[in-house]
């Protein structure tokens, strides 16, 4: 089933359907986009009838989610919105049968188009224009936009970012009058625009306009004018000064951690090859402006990746050493990594078997050995 197939079925139905919002903006811009809204007259419980025989599930919100191998989906009740609760999350929701009052409710002008199932486009506010001078302008009064959802502020700078588009000069006013309202949202909302901004090839002109309109307190964060744009989103965290709690899952803090140790380290060699792997290397590398061929070439050539690499076992180091299992087998591996890792050593039993021996007296001298 493709988009048009799922047009066509709500209208067979006796309702009204349409492409809303950002793929139809996409599609204009030749942008190719996975995600599509559909808005329609048709309540929940008549969409989940019309595609019963298909996968998709509802929520709270009065919309419909059918996910394909080809096909993700949002059908979503033609509303009108009438009340916001503290962090500004619509609570409360009005269904209406009029897509005019539906697109009233939007935020910027090139998210109101909508196209029908002939591929025909439904311009009523002059978001076409908008998109042809690529500028963002506010849907209706801009106040009440942004108090109705500040995070309306954050996508504002988003688009422009991604888009390369230009905010309309009150609102850009507006936005930069209003800048307290940011810490309204919640860090998951923050975390989700400042992420889009940052993964956009113009991160470094979004973290400016950021900047500019006052933002960068709010969002919680501050960056170097020397910030190098690279396309894994770690790497770009990795390179702010995070003022604020983000919510970042353990991997992702485990990676922004280990990019930071490698910045801070200041060159990529095989101990960081070791360490932390041919990706965060390739990361920190392109930060710290050393060609990826290189790094990708002393990879391949690194003679051990891990410990157990290493081609002695712990028992033959204690009967070498004579000495029980304890702080001092780290230690010779600590030693016998380095030493492999940087060709002073040959991986093999005899060679490593011959230095363990002939610096026996090494161990016991630096206390090792009891």
């Amino acid at each position: 089933m493709n988009i048009i197939k799922v047009l066509e079925k709500i209208e067979e139905n006796g309702f009204e359907a349409y492409i809303v919002g950002g793929y139809v903006r996409d599609y204009l811009l030749g942008i190719e986009s996975s995600d599509i809204d559909v808005c329609t007259n048709a309540r929940v419980k008549d969409i989940m009838e019309i595609f019963s025989d298909i996968n998709c599930t509802s929520n709270d919100y009065g919309s419909v989610k059918i996910i394909t191998d080809k096909l993700r989906v949002d059908i979503t009740t033609y509303r009108r919105d009438l009340r916001y609760n503290g962090d500004r999350r619509k609570v409360e929701i009005e269904y209406v049968d009029n897509l005019i009052d539906d697109i009233n409710r939007r935020d910027f002008t090139m998210n109101t188009l909508c196209m029908n199932k002939d591929k025909s486009i439904i311009d009523i506010l002059g978001g076409q224009k908008d998109i042809e001078d690529r500028i963002i302008r506010c849907v209706g009064n801009i106040e009440d936009r942004i108090n109705e959802d500040p995070l309306r502020m954050l996508r504002a700078v988003r688009f422009a970012t991604t888009l390369g588009f230009t905010i309309e000069d009150e609102l850009y006013r507006q936005l930069k009058e209003n800048k307290e309202l940011i810490s309204q949202l919640s860090r998951e909302r923050i975390k989700e625009e400042l992420t889009k901004i940052l993964i956009s090839k113009n991160a470094i002109i979004g973290l400016n306009m950021l900047e500019e309109l006052g933002f960068l307190p709010y969002v919680g964060i501050s960056y170097n004018r020397d910030i190098v744009n690279v396309a894994d989103i770690c790497g770009m965290y990795s390179q702010l000064e995070l003022l604020e709690e983000f919510p970042f899952s353990k991997e992702e803090k485990d990676n922004i951690k280990a990019i930071q140790n490698i910045l801070e380290y200041g060159k990529i060699d095989n101990n960081v090859l070791f360490d932390y792997g041919l990706y965060l290397s390739l990361v920190a590398g392109e930060i710290l402006g050393i060609d990826k061929e290189v790094i990708t070439s002393m990879d391949k050539d690194l003679p051990i990746r891990r410990v157990k690499d290493i081609d002695v076992t712990s028992d033959v180091i204690c009967e070498i050493l004579g000495t029980k299992p304890g702080k001092v087998i780290s230690e010779v591996y600590d030693d016998l990594r380095d030493k492999i890792l940087f060709s002073k050593l040959d991986n093999s039993n005899d060679s490593i078997k011959e230095y363990i021996s002939s610096n026996r007296e090494k161990w016991f001298d630096e206390g090792a050995v009891n």
